[in-house]
């Protein structure tokens, strides 16, 4: 029995708190001791309707239930190290949504400490245990081409940090595991609409593979979209996130798949399970908790996702110099 805790129960925390719940109830062997949030009535709240007892603070909780196995960090970023900090030195395990911290320095820390303490740090991109990307992960070769885009209709939230680390963070992630090349070239541009931050980002990153990836991320649009596209030498593959489908195109090959309009291109779905992947993220943190693993998407992996975000924040800031975005609309 693996005895958890959520660390903020926002929106993301409180979906935590009833995945932990629920894998309970499925016969996983765990249980949801409680929950903290600085805003006690919303701790408590959440416990009442999860079943569990409610917390202030992570002193609190880990003073009072030294049972405490593993957590889930759901809070703002910018107090990711100081939560995850007191959780580890006390001997627990933790999973801490993405982005894993403000800064790189605070990154690198969060690593030192639990390799000095021994402890598991998972990061949550939830798109790895999407099942479109699961059934993706079999087909790389060599992927040579991204085409990604990820757009979300306002709501006034993460409006504190670019829609770079908010949105596009996740895909970053996605096609860095994908092609396993470093960054050679970034080139960016991006839009403030309607926060004080960029709410709308065109990217272009070059792989020193020779692989080039363009990323749109807006969370100012009129539809909600999220796909993933590829092309690799004799295929293309298209990857929906929100529909957990994939479709893939091939040239030659064994003539597998449903014969298309052009007789040489066959067409093939790999299997997907429809499941939440949160319900598969935290489902794997318990097993790597359990077995002592390395977890699926680790501390160092988190680091490499948020390099490359923060990158591409200076490269924007950068162009938005360079040609004055500051001053357009200032003028009379």
């Amino acid at each position: 029995m693996i005895n958890v805790a959520v660390v903020g129960v926002g929106a993301f925390g409180r979906n935590h708190a009833r995945i932990y719940q629920q894998l309970a109830r499925q016969g996983e062997a765990v249980r949801l001791v409680g929950v903290v949030d600085a805003e006690v009535s919303k701790a408590d709240a959440v416990a009442r309707e999860f079943g569990c007892r409610g917390f202030g603070s992570v002193e609190q909780l880990v003073s009072t239930h030294s049972e405490v196995q593993a957590a889930s960090v759901a809070v703002p970023t910018v107090h990711h190290l100081q939560v995850a900090r007191g959780l580890m030195e006390s001997g627990v395990d933790v999973l801490i949504e993405k982005p894993l911290a403000t800064s790189l320095a605070e990154a690198d820390e969060l690593i030192a400490l639990a390799q000095r303490l021994g402890r598991i740090g998972q990061v949550g991109h939830l798109e790895r245990f999407n099942s479109a990307v699961t059934a993706t992960l079999p087909l790389i070769t060599r992927p040579m081409f991204f085409e990604v885009h990820r757009l979300s209709v306002f709501t006034p939230r993460s409006l504190d940090v670019d829609v770079v680390v908010d949105l596009m963070i996740h895909d970053l992630d996605i096609v860095l595991s994908f092609v396993n090349s470093r960054v050679a070239e970034i080139r960016a541009v991006g839009l403030p609409i309607l926060s004080a931050k960029v709410d709308i980002a065109n990217v272009r990153l070059q792989f020193a593979s020779g692989c080039v990836a363009n990323f749109t991320a807006s969370r100012v649009s009129t539809e909600r979209v999220r796909k993933l596209r590829f092309f690799q030498p004799g295929q293309y593959v298209s990857l929906d996130y929100g529909r957990q489908d994939v479709t893939v195109f091939s040239v030659g090959g064994d003539g597998a798949g449903t014969p298309s309009v052009n007789p040489q291109i066959a067409i093939s779905k790999p299997a997907t399970v429809g499941a939440e992947p949160l319900h598969a993220e935290l489902k794997a943190f318990l097993a790597t908790v359990r077995e002592r693993s390395q977890p699926l998407v680790s501390l160092e992996e988190g680091r490499r996702a948020l390099e490359v975000a923060l990158d591409i924040v200076a490269a924007i800031a950068q162009h938005g110099k360079s040609v004055n975005l500051a001053g357009i609309g200032t003028r009379s």
